[in-house]
Order: structure tokens, then sequence, then C-alpha cells
């Protein structure tokens, strides 16, 4: 079980395992295909971030981004190393899928990458429905990246 908290940035342990999720990121992709976010675009105004936590330790980060009325985004999903395999992914995007519903979003939509690194994530998207599609926003489509939707 997590205590998943709306999360304001200002702590160690999340800004340590953003750091450790952007970082991973830049390690697992070509280069210019990272699309992550860094602390400042985490704390626009359109995005809500939360975190998973289990007693005194930081388990999930993940983060929904309003595109517009009705359609929003998931970012930032990194587990910590510690808690891999434990739920607390599945328990931070239950969250951001039932908050979307609650506030009248009728799809979300992700972009990640491909490879070894990314085949959790992607397992854990098709389990909660995801399907995978075209490019969304202002997403370029490359051989690298990938686009999951699911309409609420």
């Amino acid at each position: 079980m997590y205590d998943i908290r709306e999360d304001d940035l200002s702590g160690a342990d999340t800004r340590a395992l953003l750091a450790l999720h952007l970082a991973g990121m830049h390690a697992r992709s070509p280069p210019g295909t990272v699309f992550a976010l860094d602390l400042s675009g985490l704390q626009r105004p359109q995005i809500t971030v939360w975190t998973a936590w289990r007693q005194s330790k930081i388990a999930c980060v993940g983060a929904l981004k309003a595109l517009n009325t009705t359609h929003g985004e998931i970012k930032s999903m990194r587990v910590h190393p510690d808690f891999a395999g434990q739920g607390a992914g599945a328990a931070i995007l239950d969250h951001i899928i039932g908050t979307a519903r609650d506030r009248g979003l009728t799809r979300l939509s992700l972009e990640t990458g491909r490879g070894p690194a990314f085949e959790a994530a992607v397992r854990l998207y098709a389990r909660r429905g995801f399907l995978p599609g075209d490019a969304f926003a202002d997403y370029p489509q490359t051989a690298f990246n990938q686009f999951f939707h699911v309409e609420l």
C-alpha cells in the first residue's frame, strides 16, 4: 500500500528521484529524443505532480499535464529502483487516471521510448488500456519514441 501525495517538488527525495529520471532518460535515449521535463517544466500551472510513499521512503513519481479541457498527458513516470516490481508505478498511474476522470478529461496520452529500459512501463500502460497510436501535441515521430492513448 502506498500513500499518494500531491507534491510541490520542494522535497529533496522528490528532487533526487526526478534527477534520477532525467539522467536515466538521457542515458537510454538517442540525442534529441528526450522530452522529460525538468523541475521548472513540472512547475507549470497545467501540471500536477504526485509521489507515492511507503512509510518515509519515496517509491514513485508521476504527473498529469492538461493539454486542453478533455485531453491530458502522463509525464515523468519513474519508480525508485528500490521499489521496482512492487506496484508503485501502478499506484501512481491509477491515481492519475482517476484524477483525470474526476477533472472531466476523456483521453490520456503519453510518449515514451523504445527498448529494454522502457518495456516494464509499456506493459503497465497496456494493462491499463493504453493502446499504441499517433504522435500528439508537439511531439515529433522518431524511430525511437512511441505514443500511447486511452479513452476514459
